[in-house]
């Protein structure tokens, strides 16, 4: 078992702990000098939280240990080192993110490499792993080694997913110095070609219809609907609003968190992606929609009295408790076949309002603001969208001019007699 001991300051206040694991003895006896480990708590934690996870680095470090002599000789399998990676990354990625990496792990990296030692993995190791993923099934969901007859195989994206998760666990064995360099960087494999993904947006016309039809949906749906457009937020920031993050003065929304859902668990709310709460202008017409919308809660929760759950959120059940994470796309899908427009998925709001901001004139620091990126480079993934409108309004004028400007010896134009017209 591991040994704890506190070190302190010469104020007598814990700074550290040092965690021991025995070596055993040598061939002649004498005791060999333990396998140590220093941990120092993040400031902020209670002493029964300090107490928890000084615990759990203890077993981490035995399992080391007993997987190879552990991250002192570089001897840790992956499929231990796996699982230290997800428990030191459990507070620094997004909920759905490592809930998705810990499926990504179990399902393909481990069964493919985690019998190896990390400092055994040689590129040529990861090279197999991506020739082995691009021909693994997409159904059922399986691991590497599970083979199937359908064709359907996972798609080049998939792989690369995959494959980036591999990367971000060998880049902390990196740090920790277990191994000197990588073996799964991008330069020395060859991957798969993956198409160009193609942002999803609607058109100004569609939009001008969107907005006319919504005109005939329930209140909150409308409101849900204008603020996609206006703020570009993502669904689990819309449904996570708050009539305490609108500014009815200044016809602004602060975005501050946002609702997710794992498998099996209620929804529960955290920070916007990227951690950091932005403030978003919306048009005075959408303010007052807000304020009818709060108007008509207030009135819901006066008529249902103990049955409504006050939560203040903008977005609710019919007894107050928050929207569920997947009625927006639900209601929009709906909503779109009904009014014969094409069907997109509600994320494509989010693209059309970038999208029609910047064919509009904003800066694209703007739009980054806006929409709460973290880099400049991903919203440069709408320039894209762009250039094609301009290139269509490019046609669009030279038809215009090319009309006018045919030879006088053409066909005449169609007079139309108006009174025929219906």
């Amino acid at each position: 078992m591991a040994g704890i001991t506190a070190r302190k300051n010469k104020k007598g206040e814990i700074t550290s702990y040092d965690i021991t694991v025995s070596r055993g003895y040598d061939q002649y006896g004498r005791k060999l000098p333990p396998y140590r480990k220093s941990w120092k708590p993040e400031k902020g934690l209670t002493e029964k939280q300090i107490e928890k996870e000084l615990q759990k680095q203890a077993v981490l470090f035995e399992e080391e240990i007993k997987a190879g002599g552990g991250a002192v000789n570089g001897s840790i399998k992956l499929s231990v080192f796996c699982d230290k990676y997800l428990y030191i990354t459990k507070t620094t990625l997004a909920p759905s993110t490592h809930s998705n990496y810990k499926k990504i792990i179990r399902d393909y990296i481990k069964p493919a490499l985690g019998h190896m030692k990390i400092k055994d993995i040689r590129p040529s190791h990861v090279q197999q792993l991506i020739k082995e993923l691009a021909e693994c099934p997409k159904y059922p969901k399986g691991r590497v080694a599970e083979k199937t007859d359908i064709e359907e195989t996972l798609s080049p994206s998939t792989v690369k997913r995959i494959l980036a998760v591999l990367q971000a666990i060998l880049k902390v064995a990196v740090k920790e110095q277990i191994i000197s360099e990588s073996p799964a960087k991008s330069e020395r494999l060859t991957l798969p070609k993956a198409a160009q993904a193609k942002v999803e947006i609607f058109t100004k016309d569609e939009v001008a219809k969107m907005l006319e039809c919504l005109e005939n949906e329930p209140l909150q749906y409308q409101v849900l609907l204008q603020l996609a457009l206006f703020t570009g937020a993502r669904r689990g920031e819309l449904v996570a609003l708050k009539f305490s993050d609108i500014d009815f003065d200044a016809n602004k929304v602060t975005i501050e968190r946002a609702a997710y859902k794992l498998t099996g668990q209620k929804l529960q709310f955290k920070p916007p992606k990227d951690n950091e709460p932005r403030t978003v202008a919306v048009s005075p017409a959408c303010i007052e929609l807000i304020r009818l919308l709060q108007q008509e809660k207030q009135q819901e929760a006066a008529r249902l009295g103990t049955q409504w759950h006050e939560n203040d959120f903008l977005f609710t059940q019919w007894n107050g408790n928050v929207m569920d994470l997947g009625t927006p796309s639900h209601w929009f899908c709906d909503f779109l076949r009904k009014n014969d427009l094409p069907h997109r998925k509600f994320h494509a709001l989010r693209h059309t309002s970038a999208t029609l901001l910047l064919i509009g004139g904003t800066d694209l620091r703007t739009v980054q603001s806006r929409l709460g990126h973290g880099s400049i480079r991903t919203t440069n993934i709408y320039l894209h969208s762009v250039e094609e409108a301009d290139v269509e309004a490019a046609r669009t004028l030279g038809a215009m001019l090319n009309t006018g400007a045919k030879p006088k010896d053409t066909q005449p134009p169609l007079h139309i007699n108006p009174a025929s017209e219906e």
